[in-house]
């Protein structure tokens, strides 16, 4: 299983640690903390076991797909970003991370060679591995063009770096024989698009799904409710944002699906035979064989799942609380409180 990860998410993940999970961060030592936190950057190697990609690959007669070189751990292949267009005009989904110049040759080259200008830039979500190239292709155009995404409403701020140009749900992008629907799908980050291509019946998921393992989430409830949006679309193919092409987007969302129903189960059990439980136990009980620079990731995921699980009133925190800190030790629900949040 790979989890995905930008540089900017080493705040976030920060924050979490120091001020949500200070018992499980004892928990887990400073080895594999520091284990985890190496991990965050691309590697430039590509793990063992993964579909090889081409650095550029024609898709579809509106879709090339152009890897962003950044392998790693958490990036897999690296970034997809896609140019789209029929015509002269195209528009590219994701830049991938700054400073990376065979990425940019690569997108100058395709450019060139299709005899095409770039309109305007579309980023999935603020994550660096999507948002960081868009500097060294302004300054190779020369010029500003539109960069469109949906504000984020996690309350954390907009990057002041770029100047992005705002949308909503629904608004649509159109050059020629190509239209680019934004479809807001939040779970992953609060301000996580997934773009639908009308004329193909096709989707690019960003983050939301991706080509090979699972993604994680900022927000289980709201990431859930975005799987099933996109199973509903029944897209026709997959476009991610990272690894290959998905072939059979029903059964690769429905495994999603399937998979954090599961999750949920096992840490309801887990809870019910050996609780209270902190969250590490349980990450431990469930993950027996990850690697040590991974479990931080599972940790967090598993976080997420009981963050649900607590809102839902499956689970209650008996855990201290100590100066506005919560040292999370959870039961199952108490069935009169559980009947009392039902109503």
């Amino acid at each position: 299983m790979y989890y995905l990860f930008s540089y900017d998410v080493l705040i976030m993940l920060t924050r979490l640690i120091l001020f949500q999970l200070p018992r499980d961060l004892l928990s887990f030592g400073a080895v594999g903390c520091a284990m985890f936190t190496r991990k965050l950057q691309s590697s430039k190697k590509i793990p063992s076991g993964l579909t090889p990609l081409e650095d550029v690959s024609q898709l579809s007669p509106l879709v090339l797909r152009i890897l962003g070189q950044n392998p790693g751990a958490f990036t897999l292949q690296g970034t997809n970003t896609y140019l789209v267009g029929k015509g002269a005009k195209k528009i590219l989904i994701d830049a991938g991370e700054p400073n990376v110049s065979q990425y940019l040759n690569n997108l100058i080259d395709s450019l060139s060679k299709s005899s095409s200008t770039l309109e305007a830039i579309v980023v999935t979500h603020w994550h660096a591995d999507h948002t960081g190239g868009i500097g060294q292709i302004l300054r190779y155009l020369k010029k500003d063009i539109p960069i469109y995404k949906l504000r984020r409403t996690d309350g954390q701020p907009e990057s002041n770096e770029f100047n992005f140009t705002f949308v909503e749900d629904g608004h649509e992008l159109q050059v020629e024989g190509t239209t680019l629907r934004f479809l807001s799908t939040p779970g992953h980050t609060s301000d996580h698009t997934a773009l639908w291509l009308e004329e193909e019946g096709t989707l690019f998921s960003g983050d939301c799904v991706l080509g090979e393992g699972s993604a994680i989430f900022e927000n289980l409830d709201d990431y859930m409710k975005s799987l099933r949006k996109l199973l509903d679309l029944a897209p026709k193919q997959i476009y991610p944002g990272h690894g290959p092409v998905v072939e059979d987007p029903k059964q690769k969302i429905l495994e999603y699906i399937e998979n954090r129903n599961r999750r949920e189960q096992e840490i309801l059990s887990v809870i019910l035979n050996d609780g209270p439980a902190t969250t590490m136990q349980i990450t431990n009980s469930i993950y027996t064989n990850i690697l040590p620079s991974r479990r931080l990731g599972a940790l967090l995921n598993v976080r997420h799942h009981l963050v649900k699980l607590l809102a839902e009133g499956k689970i209650e925190d008996i855990g201290p609380s100590i100066g506005g800190l919560g040292f999370g030790l959870y039961v199952i629900a108490d069935e009169k409180k559980k009947d009392k949040n039902k109503l």
